[in-house]
């Protein structure tokens, strides 16, 4: 993808998506939509809400408190005139691992009231490859991770490419979780739809900066010749995203500070903006897919609107 093209996929949001499946087509929606548009459109769908990059435990001018900005989001869930069924978090719960980070971020999740659905950052696996993460957030993955689990006919994946990182450098799944991979995708039906959701993108959108994984291609591989893939990631704080044949892969918005766009300055971090737009930095993406070999339809509102 070259910066240009980056660039005009490129938007601001943050608090959340609420994404649709209706007979395998996702559709993002709105937390903010109108109730008669969302029930027109979620009437007999399946309809989760992601958010991402929380960073429980940051303070620095980016934004000094993130667990308000992630509050601000569960707010933003729970006022959804459609009820989700549950949520997805892709990663960085944390900012440091530390055990009352985990435990400010579970508490401002769960007053959600929805069952939610984990997969850990970089940031929370620091000094223990993840071990108190698992145990809190994914104690059905035996220590590992990974798992997956099924809700109205669609199969939702989880993946965890985040252990072991160089300093900048790219995820990396492994033989071990890509083979379970395989096996957990054996013998089903092509035409199951599929949400995989992980930390760090499965595509390299700027390896300089370490913004991919080294064997998502691997992983890519096993799930192309599906009809509906969805693949729903966090990591780079800012929205981008990627069609290839039936397999569509999003970023997500963080709920505590955006990041530069890919290659825009020395490197990626925390993007201080003005404490008066930070809400304006903030936000919602609006995507609609309304066919699965179709470009989805963009549109963002941002928290101060």
């Amino acid at each position: 993808m070259s910066r240009r093209r980056a660039m005009t996929c490129l938007a601001w949001a943050g608090a959340g998506i609420l994404w649709t499946l209706d007979g395998g087509v996702p559709r993002g929606l709105s937390l903010g939509v109108p109730a008669a548009a969302a029930d027109k459109a979620t009437r007999h769908a399946l309809s989760f809400v992601q958010i991402s990059d929380s960073h429980i435990g940051f303070n620095k001018a980016a934004n000094p408190d993130p667990a308000s900005t992630l509050q601000l989001a569960i707010d933003r869930i729970r006022g959804a005139s459609q009820r989700p069924a549950f949520l997805l978090h892709t990663g960085d719960v944390s900012h440091l691992s530390r055990a009352e980070e985990f435990d400010t971020a579970q508490q401002i999740v769960s007053s959600a009231g929805l069952e939610t659905h984990y997969v850990p950052g970089e940031h929370d696996v620091i000094a223990d490859d993840g071990r108190a993460f698992f145990a809190r957030f994914a104690p059905d993955s035996r220590g590992v991770g990974w798992y997956s689990f099924d809700r109205q006919g669609v199969h939702f994946v989880a993946l965890v490419n985040v252990i072991g990182l160089k300093a900048g450098g790219m995820g990396y799944l492994g033989d071990t979780q890509l083979a379970w991979l395989a096996a957990d995708l054996k013998g089903r039906s092509r035409s199951t739809p599929l949400v995989v959701f992980t930390h760090m993108p499965l595509w390299s959108v700027y390896p300089a900066w370490g913004w991919g994984t080294d064997d998502g291609e691997r992983a890519l591989a096993l799930l192309r010749p599906f009809g509906s893939v969805t693949v729903l990631n966090g990591h780079i704080h800012q929205v981008l995203q990627k069609v290839e044949g039936n397999v569509h892969l999003q970023t997500a918005m963080s709920t505590a500070y955006p990041q530069p766009a890919p290659g825009d300055g020395p490197g990626p971090g925390p993007l201080k903006v003005d404490a008066s737009q930070l809400r304006q930095a903030l936000g919602i993406r609006r995507v609609d897919f309304t066919a699965l070999d179709g470009t989805p339809m963009l549109s963002d509102t941002s928290l101060a609107s």
